[in-house]
């Protein structure tokens, strides 16, 4: 018997495996069961977001087929999504499918691989080739609904998970034009902790604006009431100037667009193809591929035109004009990109790409194509401006000689064998397993630390490599200056992948887990920046694969009688303190006591409303802006109907007297004044509040459209759900279960501090600073243990922003960072001082 007969797991698999075990997926049911072949991962918001940029990529086709100059899209309240245009809307009628006659807006929603893409017709070059986007994003909301403006008439209709619920129905007349598609992620197949993020879709609509430059994005968050317009204003040209923006240029900048002729499968097509290009001071390649408005992350065929061009044109002008006198030989092409931000966008007919996420252009046509455009447009401009030229060479050869002094460096490394993981660093303890996807790397601050972590870790999978001091900022050093580092060389050694282009190898990487694990304190964010600016830099692959990880230790170590509790962050901590408490209380109100059940929920509403309260006033006085939550609640009470604050201009006065009232009432007889302001438009107000504090004015602005926010209507509603339970009663009263009275409390939401109060007596808790705190059983406990463990996964979700923060963070430009410290210094918790 052979040994795959006596496997009875694989008996069983094949005893299993016949004609019955096949399926067949009909329709949108194989996106509902796979969604990540068609949408990406559905749990951690790419997903999410990319379902947004697949029904904008039809408004941004419309757009390139010169039908569509305005975009808007919405982030409802409810967590729907609406984008508008003004392009020919989806057409309607019916057509013949599958022996049914089906309208055409119902295929293009239900059918994958159906649209007006495929012969080149109705749109000469699109960015969605496959006709799946639409009708994914269909089949992955619980409801979608669509409304088109066509020909005068308005068509409406609606689909529950990818099934028509409301057939194309014409309900009006109109004289627009456009298609509204409004859809809900479907909750069963999202993360309930996916929400849709305004700075993640804002980069990406500022992207489009660029590359579309008389085309107007308008992005909408009703939940917050922010709006964000990117018209796209320069083009490529004010893309590149905005990458560049902190660091110091070199040359000038570099836009030109043009065309080739080539024939395309027996036909006569065109290739039109935009560059912007500008030398910076950085050491850092930054270049950016589009195809068709889609970014092409792995770049491609025109990336490797770009690049072949760049060094082939830039060696020809520099030998020609005799600029390498000092330097033996060419430049290459790593010495020419050095600190070059650009962006390349073509527009190809029918591109080609190596997934269904067009991560890589594979159309091989395009590599000769678009090396002769940017040979001819920028050995034209070489010549036009021969002091660019110039300076442009300068910087490539002094490249050249930091290359140069690297490669020593590393040959010198390398005869001693440690880049290639003969020679592990002596301060790294080493795990016992081979098998790289068993193997975990933890990096720790300092040997004290590292103590506690060699202590405490698994041997036999968990690798410790101790980090001495603050690591060199690589955005600011070149790679001769980064092999010169000893705590870095460690790094690398350990790693085993080596280190720079041609040289580095993902697949020698020795732990697929690779965590960082530093103090909660500002030296250990410090260090933990500076190893993620060298990540990103050098080893972004890692990152792209998953492997990279910040460990999550405890912030509270809390005993209370003999139990003992870790808990993350301040709001793990306010709940156990709360559901220590509520164990032994009970709340009356009226004589009647509260169920348990509705108890509990008041507490939670009440924690609820605190914490929406304390991040809506980092930047305003908390005082004020419950005031005005006090007020809107009022008016919702007096007529459920009619919102909590109308935007009407009448209403302004009314509501800023009020809440002057409850300010001062709550002051204590405070000084109190106020001042009203209407937008230009007269669409939009705010109040001005002025307090005497101390013998100080202090002003605090409330706008309407906070008022408007979901945040805000959701502290509206806890109060006014308090408010209806306490009915004409005009306190409540906490006891314990024995009935001893505990506190009176005039709003149920105050509930929540005499509930605190009570939870914390009797505690110890202890807060811990730095890993070092640690004995190595509460290291491995809290930190390091996989079944109990909490990793943060490092991700890039978008390229360019990234890249632009860690320029203006670790970069050398200091007015960019001292801004941005203004701008966020108010959302910054638990400092040291």
């Amino acid at each position: 018997m052979s040994n795959l007969e006596q496997d009875p797991i694989v008996a069983v698999a094949e005893e299993g495996y016949d004609k019955d075990s096949i399926s067949v997926l009909e329709g949108l049911e194989a996106v509902r069961k796979r969604p990540g072949m068609y949408i990406g991962d559905t749990s951690d918001g790419s997903g999410l977001h990319k379902m947004v940029f697949e029904v904008l990529d039809n408004s941004i086709d419309e757009a390139l087929a010169g039908y569509c100059d305005a975009i808007d899209v919405t982030i409802n309240v409810d967590g729907s999504i609406s984008v508008t245009d003004n392009g020919r809307g989806i057409p309607t009628g019916p057509m013949e499918r599958a022996g049914k006659r089906i309208d055409a807006a119902v295929v293009i929603l239900t059918v994958l691989h159906a649209g007006g893409k495929f012969d080149n017709a109705s749109y000469k070059v699109s960015g969605g080739l496959h006709g799946v986007g639409v009708s994914v994003v269909n089949a992955l909301s619980d409801w979608l609904e669509l409304e088109i403006w066509r020909d005068g008439k308005i068509y409406t209709a609606r689909f529950e998970r990818g099934a028509v619920t409301r057939d194309v129905q014409e309900v009006g007349k109109t004289t627009k034009r456009g298609t509204k598609i409004s859809f809900h992620p479907d909750p069963l197949i999202y993360s309930s902790s996916s929400v849709f993020d305004l700075e993640l879709l804002a980069s990406r609509f500022r992207e489009l604006s660029y590359l579309n430059p008389g085309v107007k994005i308008q992005l909408i968050d009703d939940r917050v009431g922010a709006t964000r317009s990117f018209n796209g204003e320069g083009g490529l040209a004010s893309f590149v100037k905005l990458l560049s923006q902190n660091k110091s240029s070199i040359g000038g900048l570099i836009d030109f667009h043009s065309s080739v002729d080539f024939e395309f499968e027996g036909q006569s097509a065109t290739l039109g193809a935009q560059v912007a290009l500008q030398w910076t001071d950085s050491y850092h390649e930054n270049v950016l591929c589009y195809t068709n408005n889609i970014g092409n992350r792995d770049g491609g065929t025109h990336l490797t035109g770009f690049r072949t061009a760049l060094t082939k044109v830039i060696n020809s002008y520099a030998q020609e004009h005799n600029l390498l006198r000092q330097h033996k030989g060419s430049l290459s092409g790593d010495d020419i990109r050095e600190g070059i931000v650009a962006i390349i966008s073509i527009q190809h007919p029918d591109p080609k790409f190596s997934s269904q996420i067009k991560d890589k252009l594979v159309s091989g046509e395009v590599t000769s194509l678009v090396s002769t455009i940017v040979t001819e447009s920028l050995s034209r401009y070489l010549e036009e401006q021969p002091k660019e030229g110039r300076v442009i060479v300068d910087k490539a050869v002094l490249a050249a000689r930091a290359r140069a002094a690297a490669r020593k460096a590393r040959e010198t490394i390398q005869r001693k064998g440690v880049l290639d993981g003969l020679s592990l660093p002596g301060k790294l303890a080493d795990c016992q397993a081979k098998d790289p996807r068993d193997a975990e790397l933890f990096i720790v601050e300092g040997d004290s630390a590292g103590g506690s972590a060699k202590q405490g870790r698994d041997r036999r999978t968990q690798a410790i490599l101790p980090l001495r001091g603050k690591i060199l900022n690589v955005e600011r050093a070149r790679m001769d200056r980064v092999l010169s580092s000893q705590e870095l060389l460690s790094l690398i050694t350990a790693l085993g992948t080596s280190i720079g282009e041609g040289n580095f190898d993902i697949e020698k990487l020795r732990y697929h887990t690779v965590v960082i694990m530093t103090d909660a304190d500002v030296d250990g964010s410090h260090i933990r920046t500076l190893l993620l600016t060298f990540f990103f830099r050098h080893f972004r692959e890692m990152i792209e694969r998953g492997h990279l990880f910040i460990a999550q230790p405890p912030l509270y170590k809390v005993k209370h009688g003999k139990k003992e509790v870790y808990l993350k962050n301040e709001e793990e901590m306010d709940r156990f303190v709360v559901s220590q408490a509520l164990a032994g209380l009970q709340l009356r109100v009226g004589g009647s006591l509260v169920s348990p059940d509705k108890f509990s929920n008041i507490v939670e509403r009440g924690v609820r409303y605190q914490s929406l309260l304390h991040t809506l006033g980092r930047d305003r006085s908390e005082v004020v802006l419950e005031a005005a939550i006090v007020v809107a609640a009022r008016t919702v009470l007096r007529d459920p109907a009619g919102g909590p604050v109308p935007q009407d201009i009448t209403f302004a006065a009314e509501f800023a007297e009020a809440v002057c009232r409850e300010t001062s009432s709550a002051l204590s007889g405070g000084k109190v004044k106020h001042r009203i302001e209407e937008s230009d438009d007269g669409g939009e107000w705010s109040v001005h509040v002025e307090m005497l504090l101390e013998g100080v004015w202090r002003h605090d602005t409330i706008e309407r459209a906070l008022m408007g926010s979901s945040a805000i209507r959701e502290m509206i509603s806890i109060l006014v759900e308090g408010e209806e339970l306490m009915g004409s009663h005009a306190s409540a009263t906490l006891e314990t279960m024995k009935g001893d009275a505990v506190g009176d409390v005039g709003r149920l939401v105050d509930v929540v501090q005499e509930v605190g109060d009570v939870g914390r007596a009797g505690m110890q808790i202890q807060r811990y600073k730095g890993l070092g705190e640690m004995n190595p059983e509460q290291l491995w406990e809290t930190t390091m243990d996989r079944e109990r463990r909490a990793l943060m996964q490092v991700r890039i979700a978008d390229l360019a922003v990234a890249d632009e923060l860690f320029v203006k963070l670790m970069g050398d430009e200091v007015e960019p960072r001292r801004e941005f410290i203004s701008e966020n210094a108010l959302a910054a918790r638990n400092l040291d001082f």
